[in-house]
Parts: C-alpha cells; sequence; structure tokens
C-alpha cells in the first residue's frame, strides 16, 4: 500500500442551513462583543456550530458549564439527526476572502503521530509559532470530553508548481458538490467538492514529491494550540479515532494567502509608563537598522524606533511586552487582526496599542527548518473574517 501522508475521513456535514451552522474560528474577535452578539441574534435557535464550540471571548466567567453545554449539544445533534455523514472523504474547497480571492484547500485527517510542535522537532507536520504550555490545559477541558471535533487548523505546504490543489480546480466539474454558501457576517462565500477515491491516491503522490531534506512536509498556518491540544488529547487517551486531526491544507503560495501581522493591545497599564519602559529596554536605535513601531494610546500616537538585533520586530516586542506585563498586575495582552480595530481598542483609558510590519511569507517554511519555530502570533493569514469557518465534524470518541 502507498504511504498517505493526508487521510479520508468520515465527515460529518448538517442536512440543512448551512448559513447559520458555519461560524468563524473561536480564536477571532476576542475582544469584540458586538460580533458575537450579532452572530447569536442571526442563529437564533437553529443548529450552528456556535453551540458546539466555545468563542474564546466567553473564557471568562462559568466556562464549565459552558464546555458541558457544548459537549451535550454535540451529543444532541448527533442523536437527533442533525448531521449526515459522508466516509473516507476529503473535500476540495474554494473559499472567497475579503480582498475577492478565491483560497483553494483540502480538508482531509492529519495523522497526530507524525506532529510534534516542539522547537527544533524534525517531525512531517511542525508548529509555526511558540507553543504556550498554559493555553494547552483549558483547551484540553473543551476536547477531552467532546465527542466530535470540528476543524479550523489550515495547514500549509510549500508547493510552487501547485502539484496538489492544481489538478483539482480543472476536476471540480466532475465531483459531486459537497455545499456551497454564503457566509455570515459578509464573510465571503465557500463551495465544497467530494474528491473521489483516485484522486486522493494522486493528492498524496504530490504530497510525497515536497517533502524537504530533513523531512518536513506540513507547517501549522492557523490553529497551532489547536492540533497540539489534539495530540495532548491522543496521547493521553490514544485510539484509532483521536489519532487524527480534521484539517484544511493550503498551498503557501496560494495568491489569495496574504500574510497579515498580528497586532498587540495591551489593557490595564499607564500609558506614559510602559512608554518610558519600552524606551528603556531598548535603548538608543540605529535608525537604519532599528525597527518602526507606531505606539498607539487615548488617541495620540508616536512612532518608535527598536532595536531588535536582527530578530524579527514581533519577538523582540513580545519579549517586551511579556516581561512589561508580568510585573504588573493588572496587565493583559491581546493579539489584534486590523489596524483600525488596534487604533478603536486604543482609544480606551489605560490601554497601549501596537502596530507594525509583519514577516513574508516567502520566509516561513525556511524559518521553520533554520531555527524552529517563530515568536507566538507572528502573523495571520488574512484578516478575521478570511479565518477559516467551522462546516466539516468529525468523531472522536
Amino acid at each position: 500500500m502507498k504511504r498517505k501522508y493526508l487521510y479520508p475521513a468520515d465527515i460529518m456535514l448538517p442536512k440543512k442551513g448551512f448559513e447559520k451552522w458555519a461560524v468563524v474560528a473561536c480564536d477571532q474577535y476576542t475582544s469584540e462583543p458586538d460580533y458575537w452578539n450579532a452572530v447569536e441574534s442571526f442563529v437564533g435557535e437553529d443548529p450552528s456550530t456556535l453551540r458546539i464550540t466555545l468563542p474564546e471571548i466567553y473564557l471568562s466567567g462559568n466556562v464549565q458549564e459552558r464546555i458541558d453545554r457544548v459537549n451535550a449539544n454535540m451529543k444532541s445533534y448527533v442523536e437527533n439527526g442533525v448531521f449526515e455523514t459522508f466516509e473516507n472523504s476529503m473535500i476540495y474547497v474554494e473559499r472567497e476572502i475579503s480582498s475577492g480571492e478565491i483560497r483553494h484547500g483540502i480538508v482531509g485527517a492529519l495523522d497526530l503521530t507524525e506532529y510534534d510542535w516542539h522547537p527544533g522537532a524534525k517531525s512531517l507536520i511542525r508548529a509555526t509559532e511558540q507553543t504556550v504550555i498554559e493555553r494547552i490545559p483549558p483547551r484540553v477541558e473543551i476536547r477531552k470530553n467532546a465527542p466530535l471535533e470540528l476543524p479550523h487548523i489550515l495547514i500549509l505546504i510549500d508547493d510552487p508548481e501547485n502539484k496538489v490543489l492544481g489538478a483539482l480546480e480543472s476536476a471540480k466539474s466532475e465531483m459531486k458538490k459537497a455545499y456551497g454558501f454564503d457566509l455570515m457576517q459578509s464573510s465571503g462565500h465557500i463551495d465544497g467538492y467530494f474528491i473521489n477515491e483516485s484522486m486522493q491516491t494522486a493528492i498524496n503522490e504530490a504530497l510525497s514529491t515536497l517533502i524537504s531534506e530533513d523531512g518536513m512536509l506540513f507547517a501549522v498556518g492557523d490553529g497551532n494550540h489547536s492540533l497540539a491540544t489534539a495530540k495532548e488529547c491522543y496521547e493521553r487517551n490514544p485510539s484509532e479515532m483521536s489519532r487524527y486531526a480534521l484539517c484544511e491544507i493550503v498551498n503557501i503560495h496560494d495568491s489569495s494567502l496574504v500574510f497579515e501581522p498580528i497586532y498587540r493591545v495591551v489593557f490595564g497599564v499607564s500609558p506614559e509608563d510602559m512608554l518610558t519602559s519600552i524606551e528603556a529596554y531598548f535603548g538608543r536605535c540605529d535608525a537604519e537598522n532599528g525597527r518602526k513601531v507606531r505606539y498607539l494610546y487615548k488617541g495620540c500616537e508616536k512612532e518608535l524606533c527598536i532595536d531588535t538585533n536582527g530578530s524579527l520586530t514581533v519577538g523582540a516586542l513580545q519579549n517586551f511586552l511579556d516581561s512589561y506585563v508580568n510585573e504588573h498586575e493588572g496587565a493583559s495582552i491581546d493579539y489584534i487582526h486590523g489596524e483600525d480595530v488596534v487604533a478603536k481598542l486604543s482609544e480606551k483609558e489605560n490601554t497601549v496599542g501596537f502596530i507594525f510590519d509583519g514577516m513574508k511569507k516567502s520566509e516561513l517554511f525556511p524559518a521553520i527548518m533554520l531555527d524552529g519555530v517563530l515568536p507566538r502570533k507572528t502573523f495571520s493569514m488574512g484578516h478575521a473574517s478570511d479565518k477559516r469557518f467551522y462546516i466539516e465534524a468529525r468523531k472522536i470518541k
């Protein structure tokens, strides 16, 4: 039997109502309650992934009660015939994003035994950002008793000739349609097509040609901590079902794929004290070699020059922010997509926003192979509205 790198899965889809079913990834709009209130209003009482996932904006308060409700809703949806199951499936996806371009992907399962999130790992599947150990236990609490998984994980491949996905685009007229609908909150349109067995074989043959000299094939684009959580849950309770994780594979060379910086907003601090501290932390800056960072607070803006000693701007800045927040009780950091959102949040009292240039997507695979993982929240693949929406489900118990 030929080697597989991407596996088919028994994919579960709702029988109807995709427009209210599909909800954006849980780690988006974490400081924007108006967004989630609008989603609540739109979904109403209809079946929706809003009821079987836990948006991170709700991670305060009685989280265990919400987790229990999520698991109960999953069980109810399965027992009451909300889903139709498509065995041994992969789905070819075309997603219209905010730019109007189409992002192409394949939904399938990855073998978690071939994934290692630790820095310096030489595994087939590798993390792209620093995994924060403290973020895994809360996610394990959500997943450990869940009967289903719903993927928002995007996995990248380095395929300059587009050998893996190119053939699917031209063959989609021959494929059975899985779904096609507009995504809520003006987030574009998505179409899915079932990939037949012969095409699945061709996909794996093409993937085999992309493995790097040190054994790397897949890099986690979005959902690093979600995949690490799936791995942790598998290692705690190994089974054939929990061994795999449903993901979407995307070519890093897809023209729709744009790396966006993930900005920082710090709450519960004195803007004046933080400004003094950051200037002292980085010292005098050589304008020729330094990196520019915009510092926003209470409607004001200042441009800073920081010396990163050759590292990424986001990494140097994060080191400072971690140190500062640890030393100031009540201070916290949020990770924000979009300059306009940073500017709006920074108008609040005791709040500071940071805006800076991001990394280029061509730098990603070489950086992972050379240096291991990047600083956490280094980049985002597009705006928040372009993130993967929960659509497909798979049983993990």
